[in-house]
């Protein structure tokens, strides 16, 4: 009989404790960072104002914190009703799906907003590969890194289907083309370049394999919790 197998639950919970207070400690050393740049937008957020808040890069990055509470009230209430039914994974789910949607919104929120002049400077479109790269500096490719990450780490947490990164990294492709068009469409005085399409779909597959420990498979469908134990013949 082996005596390691119960003491293995406890260092992994402790694991796990220390993996969160190091990512709530790198959170909070971020957000004093950049706070200066944050509590700019404050008085004209709390005021409902549009100008200055919502058109601004520091006030949707502000919102996004200052919604991040009731994101994590919809993952307990989403958790808890599907606990009451009898879901497998209740809680990976709920947080899945949340994360998907809050992570991502704000980043296509600030997608969308509009150059200087829309509406009249011309459409702009660039489909040469990696000529864009050089004039995006460092803040823009990290930018785009970001916009479709969270997608592309909660996706395959929550789907089965997605559980690849090849797929993950076709999903990143075709949000993003659909990000592009939009902005040509709209006429948003934005460029409509390949190399967003690139760097947003690259974004999500990294993402994706830094979740790969969680993927779900589909052994852990739902459909195959509850089997019922074969009856023995005769």
């Amino acid at each position: 009989m082996s005596h390691h197998t119960p003491s293995s639950a406890p260092p992994r919970r402790i694991r796990r404790i220390v993996l969160l207070g190091l990512s709530v400690l790198g959170l909070a050393g971020a957000l004093f960072v950049v706070r200066r740049p944050l509590m700019m937008s404050a008085p004209r957020c709390m005021s409902g104002r549009w100008h200055g808040c919502y058109d601004t890069f520091n006030g949707v990055v502000l919102m996004t914190l200052v919604a991040l509470p009731l994101s994590v009230l919809v993952v307990w209430a989403l958790a808890h009703r599907r606990r009451a039914v009898g879901v497998a994974s209740p809680w990976r789910m709920s947080l899945a799906e949340v994360g998907m949607v809050h992570g991502t919104v704000p980043f296509l929120w600030l997608t969308m907003m509009p150059g200087g002049s829309p509406g009249i400077a011309p459409r702009r479109v660039s489909l040469i590969p990696l000529r864009d790269l050089v004039t995006m500096g460092t803040g823009g490719i990290v930018g785009n890194l970001l916009v479709f990450a969270a997608l592309g780490f909660f996706a395959p947490i929550r789907f089965s289907a997605l559980a690849s990164v090849t797929r993950v990294l076709a999903l990143g492709a075709a949000c993003s083309v659909l990000v592009e068009v939009a902005q040509y469409v709209l006429w948003l005085d934005r460029v409509s370049s390949v190399d967003d399409v690139l760097v947003n779909a690259t974004g999500a597959a990294l993402a994706a394999l830094a979740s790969r420990r969680w993927w779900r498979t589909g052994a852990q469908a739902p459909s195959d919790r509850s089997r019922p134990a074969p009856v023995p013949a005769g």
